[in-house]
């Protein structure tokens, strides 16, 4: 974007330029963490469900989640991450299973 300015005594005419920045928002990390009664199927339909994961992204998540004991579901600005956690965590209630689900800030 830029404003014109002309001088009438002189003819001149000067261009200031304004650069506006878009800000991209913070992203967080959604983290789903291993326990020991969760099932694996469950976790899976999580993914895909809440996360919108096809079935290979969201074994293989599953897996991470297995072996490693956390696994990554996905990356979003705040307000995506704390809703994704609030509805893990109301269906993994209403099924009766504990999984974990957290965020954090993805440096």
């Amino acid at each position: 974007m830029s404003q014109s300015h002309g001088n009438s005594k002189t003819g001149t005419t000067t261009e200031t330029k304004i650069s506006e920045k878009i800000q991209v928002p913070p992203l967080y990390r959604v983290i789903l963490h291993n326990d020991n009664y969760t099932t694996r199927d469950f976790v899976v339909w999580v993914l895909q469900e809440i996360f919108r994961k096809d079935e290979a992204d969201a074994v293989s998540i599953m897996l991470l989640v297995h072996n490693n004991g956390m696994g990554v579901a996905g990356i979003y600005p705040f307000q995506v991450a704390e809703t994704k956690v609030e509805q893990v965590s109301q269906l993994a209630e209403r099924h009766e299973f504990p999984l974990l689900c957290t965020f954090e800030p993805n440096v």
